[in-house]
């Protein structure tokens, strides 16, 4: 493999001009605009809160309260709606509130879930309910315009997703619901009203919520099925808001246990609904708009692991460095007094570990932003279009689409100038079968894979700063943020219900087939720019690729599937090894884009050839990275269900008699040496359980693996450079937001 050449070094930390250009903002000035206001908010009043020790308390207090207004303020929590309704984002925002997720969580995540569980309370409506329930509570939780004298007392309404029931139910099934739905009036020719009974448990904003949107089933005969349904504050009945949860992290958010025993007019059903033989059938179940909704907001949660991990690199350089200032040893121009901890090789590595990993993270869920937002339009064609044909409903939607699946697989299988491609690209529910196949693995992935292993580095982050890692006063909040990724982990579905998911979706023929694609627009970017870790990444996507295929079509010694839906100690694996094939590919992307447009930008092409050598280096140090854990893993799957071999019949095939070693020793001296396993004239045979395990039928394997430790060449020569480079970077001279214990 060819080496790239070192082309400078980068002088300071990536600024907001290097990162518009790698995240696809810098054309939107909006977006811009969005994180600045965001950042102002969380540098400021968020970090004072932290540091006053808000974090202390579970109570909903007068100091957390205020908060809120900020982001009315700020623009932030109107950063949802639609212009007519009160924002000032048009078209999708999915990356927007990614962004503004990322900049709070930069200093806080309980304050960034404050802000977006806001939107998840809306979001049932905005992505199933009808039209006039959309604007009506758009328009309803957009904070008053300050030109408008009539609205500006107006208080925004805010909002709480009810989901989970209580212990034992809660997190168990959100299939099975607990909350009842009942008829409570029903005149002839009038509008029908319901009776809600739901207690919810580990519901977020609940303590300042004046509506909720609640899951719910049928109990009885005249409701079909389940719905999420939509509740007021000023209903008639119980809206209690319950006690505040217990929680030891995410504590300037609010949780409680709230208890809803309400009547409601039938309109609040999310969706609305039809009445068929005297029966209230809603036009959504409860789990097709957890579908639509979910597979948005995970992303959000993921993004706000990642800013843990790049907001932990400026307090560590600066620990590291100023570590035996003013012990008697280190004087001033001394290199113990100018680089601390980072005169060591160790130290400096496990920090570039935690940087790669902060990239990889930020460029997946971005990357899984940008996609929902260019699918959001594609989406509702495809709805508009299977409308007019007489389908609605996820099953016959997914039937109707089978067709433009095989499209789409002809589409990817075709060559660049092939004349059928204008057709096929043409094809809005073509379009629509591509992007939701990548949808449907990146959201999962993004949130298993941003939360778990973004957890575990942000332990690792917090041990770089010794003691004061775990001290109230650290730097960044370190401690505080790690504990916070716990909890990512859970929100919206635990680690399991992403794996399930992923299961499932990432052996999709349309996925499959953009995977090869992926592969291969990998190995062409390896061909010019190596030094990212391209070839590395390219090798291991094709040992998973094999691995999957093989897993598939094989059974274990008792002739049962491996790759099985119930076989999780397979299937779960191989969806994780995909996680960190899929983090590594979206972060060389990233720096391809750098590398393509940051020259465009006069703020981003200054010392550009030192950000991208960097860039690149952390791209090559996680390809590593992902390509040991992919062979890892697939190697434990491809071998590790195969039987020990015994000393019975069939071991005794793959052994050498030693009589036979004599006769053959004559022929082909030296093969006496190669022989493993002997067995002796009177059948005896060495010590040990059996036969050493042979390779039959995975030779495949250990070619494909034996090629990927190859192209790990230059990535440990990458990490050398990228933590030369930390060790010298400019950081500014103190943290731009306080530390607990200071105003």
């Amino acid at each position: 493999m060819s080496t790239t050449p070192v082309m400078g070094t980068m002088l300071t930390l990536p600024g907001d001009s290097v990162r518009q250009v790698q995240w696809r903002f810098a054309d939107r000035f909006d977006l811009q605009m969005l994180v600045q206001a965001a950042r102002g908010v969380a540098r400021g009043t968020v970090a004072r809160l932290v540091a006053a020790g808000q974090r202390n308390t579970h109570e909903w207090t007068p100091e957390k309260a205020a908060m809120l207004e900020d982001f009315d303020r700020a623009g932030l929590t109107a950063a949802f709606m639609e212009p007519e309704d009160g924002g000032f984002i048009v078209g999708p925002k999915n990356l927007a509130l990614s962004l503004m997720a990322f900049e709070l969580a930069w200093v806080d995540s309980g304050a960034a879930t404050a802000a977006v569980a806001g939107f998840l309370a809306l979001s049932p409506i905005h992505e199933r309910g009808t039209e006039e329930q959309a604007h009506h509570y758009m328009a309803l939780s957009a904070p008053p315009q300050s030109g408008t004298n009539s609205d500006v007392a107006r208080k925004p309404f805010r909002g709480a997703f009810a989901l989970t029931e209580p212990v034992p139910y809660v997190g168990v099934d959100t299939g099975m619901l607990n909350g009842k739905l009942r008829v409570a009036k029903w005149n002839d020719g009038e509008e029908p009203w319901l009776q809600v009974e739901k207690r919810g448990r580990f519901i977020t904003n609940i303590a300042f919520a004046n509506f909720a949107t609640a899951a719910v089933t049928s109990d009885d005969s005249r409701i079909k099925g389940s719905c999420i349904v939509i509740l007021e504050e000023t209903d008639e009945g119980t809206f209690d808001h319950g006690t505040p949860t217990k929680k030891l992290v995410h504590q300037l958010s609010s949780t409680g246990d709230p208890i809803f025993n309400l009547k409601v007019p039938a309109n609040r059903i999310v969706g609305g609904y039809t009445v068929k033989d005297g029966v209230i059938i809603p036009n959504y179940n409860h789990s097709e708009v957890i579908e639509a909704v979910f597979r948005r907001t995970r992303v959000p949660v993921g993004v706000m692991t990642a800013a843990k991990l790049l907001s932990a690199v400026e307090p560590v350089i600066r620990y590291q460095r100023e570590r035996f200032r003013g012990a008697e040893g280190a004087k001033p121009g001394t290199v113990r007094f100018e680089h601390g901890i980072q005169q060591r090789e160790d130290a400096l590595h496990r920090l570039v570990d935690v940087w790669a990993t902060g990239e990889a993270a930020t460029s997946l869920g971005f990357a899984a932003a940008r996609l929902f937002d260019a699918m959001e339009p594609v989406e509702k064609r495809k709805t508009a279009i299977l409308k007019e044909s007489g389908i609605q409903g996820g099953r016959a939607e997914m039937k109707a689409l089978k067709e433009s699946e095989y499209r789409a697989i002809e589409l990817l299988s075709l060559k660049a100038g092939d004349p059928r491609r204008v057709e096929l690209e043409a094809d809005p529910l073509v379009e629509y079968v591509l992007m939701d196949a990548e949808a449907n693995v990146i959201c999962p992935a993004v949130k298993l894979w941003n939360t778990g292993h973004g957890a575990n580095m942000m332990r690792e982050a917090v041990s770089l700063m010794g003691g004061y890692g775990i001290t109230e006063d650290c730097p960044g909040f370190l401690a505080n943020k790690w504990m916070d990724a716990q909890l990512e982990a859970t929100y919206e579905g635990p680690e399991a219900v992403q794996r399930r998911q992923l299961t499932i979706t990432m052996t999709s023929g349309v996925f499959l087939a953009q995977f090869r694609g992926w592969l291969s627009a990998m190995r062409k970017i390896a061909s010019s720019r190596p030094g990212t870790g391209a070839c590395t990444l390219a090798s291991a996507m094709t040992l998973w690729q094999w691995t999957l295929n093989y897993l598939q079509k094989t059974s274990d010694p008792s002739g049962n599937k491996l790759y099985h839906g119930q076989r999780q100690g397979v299937t779960f694996a191989l969806a994780d090894a995909l996680c960190w094939l899929l983090a590594s590919r979206y972060q060389i992307l990233d720096v391809m884009e750098l590398e393509a447009r940051g020259g465009d930008d006069p703020v981003a092409s200054e010392g550009l050839e030192g950000t991208l050598q960097f860039l690149s280096d952390l791209c090559h140090t996680q390809a590593a990275q992902a390509a040991g854990e992919v062979s890892r893993i697939c190697a434990e799957l491809v071998f590790g269900y195969n039987q020990h071999p015994a000393w019975n019949e069939d071991g005794h095939k793959s052994c050498f008699l030693a009589s036979e070693l004599e006769a053959y020793e004559e022929t082909m001296p030296g093969i006496t040496a190669m022989a493993i396993d002997v067995l002796a004239a009177d059948g005896s045979h060495p010590q040990k359980a059996g036969p050493c395990p042979g390779c039959t039928g995975a030779s495949e394997f250990l070619r494909l693996q034996n090629k990927l430790l190859g192209c790990l060449s230059g990535s440990r020569l990458a990490k050398d450079r990228a933590a030369e480079t930390v060790s010298s970077v400019m950081i500014p001279e103190a943290l731009d937001y306080p530390m607990a214990g200071t105003e």
